[in-house]
């Protein structure tokens, strides 16, 4: 595989995002795959060239075991919270052997009185850990704490995700905002 979308969520809106994400990086090559961060290898494809990485921001950063487990009592569920979120997961994984472009995405509340990013902080580690992260880290906005995705915002991902194949087959990014039109 070319590219791997790595994803982590907690009411569902962030694994919409990555869906969107990845159906956009899927419409210009096929080699993408899409896993859930308990599914997710900890040593990369040697092929893989781009890595896209997205959580849920809690607790201005990315997830913790509490912050997961709050979340899942918010939600109703049951079960026992996952133990296994974004932070850990590039906690252990392995550095890349050879260049890997990287990119990383948040879902968070949209508000101008709540700090953090889950985003910023995964794109930190990861260009720490030697990846090439080159895209900003990008945000799509919920509504509340348990969402809804605020309007829109899974069109955005879908033409982040194609920019970002850009990274790799040569073409000219993408503006989010045109919504798949090429940036001029």
């Amino acid at each position: 595989m070319r590219a791997l979308v790595v994803y982590e969520s907690s009411f569902g809106n962030t694994g919409q995002v990555a869906q969107a994400v990845w159906q956009g990086m899927f419409s210009r090559m096929h080699d993408v795959a899409l896993l859930e961060v308990g599914a997710a290898p900890r040593r990369l494809p040697p092929e893989l060239e781009l890595l896209v990485v997205g959580a849920p921001t809690q607790a201005f950063g990315m997830s913790r075991p509490g912050t997961r487990a709050d979340a899942q009592q918010k939600a109703g569920e049951t079960e026992a919270a996952p133990t296994i979120g974004v932070r850990e997961w590039l906690r252990e994984l392995e550095p890349p052997e050879r260049p890997v472009h990287a990119a990383t995405f948040d879902t968070r509340i949209h508000s101008p009185h709540v700090p953090g990013s889950a985003a910023v902080g995964a794109w930190r580690v990861l260009r720490r850990a030697g990846f090439q992260v080159a895209a900003e880290a990008e945000s799509f906005w919920v509504m509340g704490i348990k969402g809804p995705l605020r309007d829109g915002e899974l069109d955005r991902a879908r033409a982040w995700g194609v920019g970002l194949t850009g990274l790799l087959l040569g073409l000219r990014p993408i503006d989010p905002g045109s919504l798949g039109a090429p940036a001029r």
